[in-house]
């Protein structure tokens, strides 16, 4: 959204005043969900990839039946192959591209309304802005993110897109997240410096933060959320070990799942933290219900 003027910190009262009147401003749908899923002040939902077995309609009919009112809508879930012709003889990137640049976008605005219905709350659309991104391409999904009603893209980029994106993102007055991996390669995002240099000399980009991947790479998810909470715009959680290792359950990694959430918690920093379930599991909306509980536990037990 653009840049607002600083008025001083709103008292408790404003605060909740704001609230009531954003939720009167919701769809009934949504303002009657948007409890659910918030533990303790802090608004855990799902990073729809992590029903990436499922197709959209399921996948909402899933976290309704798990009880997550907060949703990051992965690309995969909108942009799926049965949408997609590919023309004999052409590639699937440039007819993904041509889908996006000629379909309707009452295509994303119905997609906001099926969740709507459901009571689960988009905060971002996650589209990955990669090299090959033409500007026009860039510029429509930034029209895809609108329809959706979001106001935050999350995006596995590439950094030397970066210079591409924030003018577009001014533009719209929407923020962009960037999403790390743990894999430390050229163009990539996975160091702190990575995240660095796309904030430089930029309003409108942001972070994603995924902490498992965090983890991974070694770094300290605690520390980077007290120095750079105010440039989060997500965080994606995750269990990892250390030294790129593997997604395990739940409690059993090296990430401090527990200590970021109880962050959030304590100096009240809304930021939706998006369950992002990946290890193997044998039951995704089993598992995905188990990350939740974990969620819950280390928020009502710490």
């Amino acid at each position: 959204m653009p840049a607002e003027k600083s008025v001083g910190p709103l008292t408790r009262r404003e605060w909740l005043a704001a609230l009531a009147a954003a939720c009167m401003a919701l769809p009934a749908g949504r303002a009657a969900g948007q409890g659910r899923s918030v533990v303790s002040g802090v608004r855990i939902g799902a990073q729809s990839y992590s029903f990436r077995s499922q197709p959209l309609e399921t996948t909402i009919a899933s976290m309704q039946a798990i009880g997550l009112s907060f949703c990051e809508l992965w690309q995969g879930h909108v942009e799926t192959r049965d949408r997609i012709a590919v023309p004999e003889g052409g590639s699937r990137r440039e007819a993904l591209r041509a889908w996006r640049l000629d379909v309707p976008l009452d295509h994303f605005a119905g997609i906001r309304r099926r969740f709507d219905s459901a009571g689960i709350a988009l905060t971002a659309y996650n589209l990955s802005f990669q090299r090959d991104f033409t500007d026009d391409e860039i510029r429509r999904g930034f029209e895809m993110a609108r329809a959706l009603g979001v106001d935050v893209i999350t995006a596995s980029a590439h950094l030397s897109v970066i210079s591409r994106v924030e003018p577009v993102a001014r533009d719209f007055g929407m923020r962009v997240a960037v999403h790390n991996h743990s894999r430390i390669a050229e163009d990539e995002f996975a160091t702190p410096d990575d995240f660095e240099a796309a904030l430089k000399g930029t309003r409108m980009i942001a972070i994603n933060l995924d902490i498992g991947h965090f983890t991974a790479a070694n770094f300290d998810a605690v520390e980077y959320l007290d120095r750079q909470h105010a440039r989060i715009a997500s965080l994606h959680i995750k269990d990892r070990k250390r030294d790129q290792g593997p997604n395990v359950p739940f409690g059993d990694g090296d990430t401090p799942i527990a200590a970021v959430l109880r962050r959030l918690r304590d100096r009240k920093w809304d930021i939706p933290a998006q369950i992002e379930y990946e290890y193997k599991g044998a039951d995704t909306n089993e598992e995905v219900r188990r990350c939740l509980e974990y969620c819950r536990r280390a928020l009502d037990g710490g």
